[in-house]
């Protein structure tokens, strides 16, 4: 037996010693996580039977006894010790969860963990292994809000967000009609990864859009941010009033009918209508200055009668749309002469020669005078108003960056700020052979900014310029830029042409339709050689005749001219030898002089 049982100690030891390994095997798992994610890695005991044990976490393999590289260790109740605050043990230690959490893990976390419990006895501990894999991820969606609202563009930015542990390359954004799905949208890529603010331009007034962006690294692209609802502001109406008809009632009433602009030219809601009309000559020519009537905009064919008009005269009618924003494009239809008026009874004509003669020497006399009184008002706001003042800032310089597809990059310099600080600039914006009066779009920005991104929905050439503002004016235009959108995958660099601003108004004026006297041809005389006066600023008004009372207005009217001419060359000679800007006002607009420079009228 005894040989028996010495023969068979070697089995035993082997026996024993698989049973104490297995005590103390240890269990490996993996685990992946995000790039910016909190990652817990899983290790528990049985806390109701061996009670509160000491427990660690470390990098690396387990070795025979505590943690190698250890991150954070616990006495069993509480921690005493971590690598740093990124290391947590958030389970319920009093239960035996001692699982690890990494808080934002990085690429850098990746590699192997063990937890080891302190196990009293020989080969008793508790070993657990963890393999953690961190991969990038895509970006954190986006947070858009809308920074301005209006007629034809608007500005949204962002805050930077979360690149997945991958840098962001770019930014997408969506748009669309806000009654339509997001497949009929526009999408638009903004290369730079910098940018946080973009301007969507080409917009249409009046109009409700959705707009949501994306952001993407390498990885790939974030979830859509928040939806934006926007409606741009109302403009003035784009088209005129269709179908407009007129229609002699009576010798002394005209019947006007017509219907709203198209209803892609509306531009918001009308308001009203805008009715002018004037008498012309037999041969078509302007006799009158424009009478006006509104009529309020309540239905799909409105009607108007104009009353109180001459027998057997020849009338213009234009008819002009408004919103809120302003007044639109003219209808205009044909002469329309009202009825030869029905004589009922005989008609006695006396002729009082000297009656006539004195009542054409009145109305004479009271055009000298209302000549005289003009310009001797005008003398005397020339007096009134002498005063000092400053110059406006200079143009700055524009630059063009980019133009990838439809987003153009600029960048400016700005110009001597003059005497006051710069407020803010302003961009105009418009097609290639628009006129500047009708600016497609107008772009706000801060003084302190000198670049943008603009987004154009519509790809075309375009001509860019900008202004300078400060308290005491606006500078003149800047350069003006040609650029051409919409070549995708190209920088357009060369595209882009410069021209100098000295070739356009820096200051443009759109004509007013509503003007009484417009300086404009009449778009219902066919001869531009009216009598009528075009200028509302004239300082007098001289009515010819084919009598000898011509000659009596006219002389004493150029007399008062050479007088104010005289005094105010001799005011000039006593102001020039100070130093500063004189602005000195006329009838017909302001003179401006500098230090020793020759006058210049503005």
């Amino acid at each position: 037996m005894v040989e028996l049982g010495i023969r068979h100690l070697p089995l035993c030891c082997s026996l024993l010693l698989g049973l104490l390994l297995a005590l103390g095997c240890v269990v490996t798992e993996g685990i992946i996580a995000t790039v910016g994610t909190d990652a817990t890695l899983l290790c528990n005991y049985d806390a109701k039977y061996y009670g509160k044990l000491p427990v660690c976490w470390g990098r690396g393999a387990i070795p025979n006894s505590g943690c190698a590289n250890e991150v954070i260790k616990s006495d069993g109740t509480s921690v005493v010790h971590r690598l740093t605050e990124r290391y947590l043990l958030m389970g319920n230690l009093g239960e035996g969860d001692v699982s690890l959490t990494i808080r934002q893990v990085q690429e850098s976390d990746s590699g192997t963990y063990g937890c080891r419990v302190d196990i009293p006895g020989w080969f008793n501990d508790h070993k657990h292994q963890v393999t953690l894999t961190v991969v990038a991820g895509r970006p954190d969606p986006l947070m858009v809000q809308t920074r301005e609202v209006k007629e034809r563009s608007v500005t949204i930015r962002w805050s930077p967000v979360f690149d997945g542990g991958r840098p962001i390359t770019s930014y997408m954004v969506d748009l669309k009609n806000k009654q339509t799905s997001w497949d009929t949208g526009v999408r638009t890529e903004i290369s730079n990864p910098e940018v946080t603010q973009v301007t969507l331009v080409d917009l249409r007034p009046a109009k409700s859009y959705n707009i949501r962006m994306f952001v993407v690294n390498s990885i790939g692209m974030s979830e859509a941010s928040n939806v934006l609802t926007i409606t741009t502001k109302e403009a003035a109406p784009e088209g005129p009033p269709l179908d407009m008809r007129m229609e002699a009632l009576t010798s002394h009433s005209i019947k006007v009918t017509w219907k709203p602009p198209s209803a892609d030219l509306r531009n918001g809601v009308l308001q009203s209508y805008s009715v002018s009309y004037r008498e012309y000559d037999p041969a078509g020519r302007q006799f009158k200055r424009w009478q006006h009537q509104s009529v309020t905009a309540t239905r799909e064919l409105e009607t108007l009668i104009l009353g109180n008009l001459k027998p057997s005269t020849k009338y213009g009618i234009l008819i002009q749309a408004k919103t809120k924003a302003g007044i639109g494009p003219a209808s205009t239809a044909p002469l329309c002469t009202t009825l030869d008026e029905v004589q009922t009874t005989s008609e006695v004509v006396t002729v009082t020669p000297t009656s006539t003669d004195t009542t054409m020497q009145r109305q004479d006399t009271s055009s000298f005078t209302t000549a005289v009184e003009s310009v001797t008002d005008a003398i005397d706001w020339e007096q009134s108003t002498t005063s000092f003042t400053s110059v406006p800032p200079d143009p700055p310089v524009v630059e063009l960056k980019e133009v990838i597809d439809t987003s153009i990059s600029l960048c400016w310099t700005p110009g001597f700020e003059g005497y006051s600080p710069i407020t803010g600039y302003y961009l105009e914006y418009k097609a290639l052979n628009a006129s500047w009066d009708y600016t497609k779009a107008v772009i706000d920005f801060s003084p302190n900014q000198t670049e943008a991104t603009i987004i154009e929905i519509n790809p075309s050439i375009y001509n860019i310029r900008m202004f300078a503002k400060n308290s005491l004016g606006t500078s003149k235009a800047s350069n003006i830029l040609t650029i051409t959108t919409g070549r995708t995958g190209h920088q357009n660099i060369d595209s882009a042409t410069t021209v100098s601003s000295e070739t356009v108004s820096s200051d443009p004026v759109s004509p007013d339709p509503l003007s009484p006297d417009p300086v404009s041809p009449d778009p219902l005389s066919p001869d531009p050689l009216s009598p009528d006066p075009v200028s509302p600023d004239a300082a007098a008004i001289v009515n010819g005749s084919h009598n000898g009372h011509l000659a009596a207005i006219v002389m004493p009217v150029v007399l008062v001219v050479l007088i104010v001419a005289t005094v105010t060359t001799w005011r000039i000679r006593r102001v020039r030898r100070k130093e500063g800007s004189l602005s000195l006002w006329v009838s017909n607009g302001p003179l401006r002089f500098r230090g020793s420079e020759s006058l210049q009228e503005l």
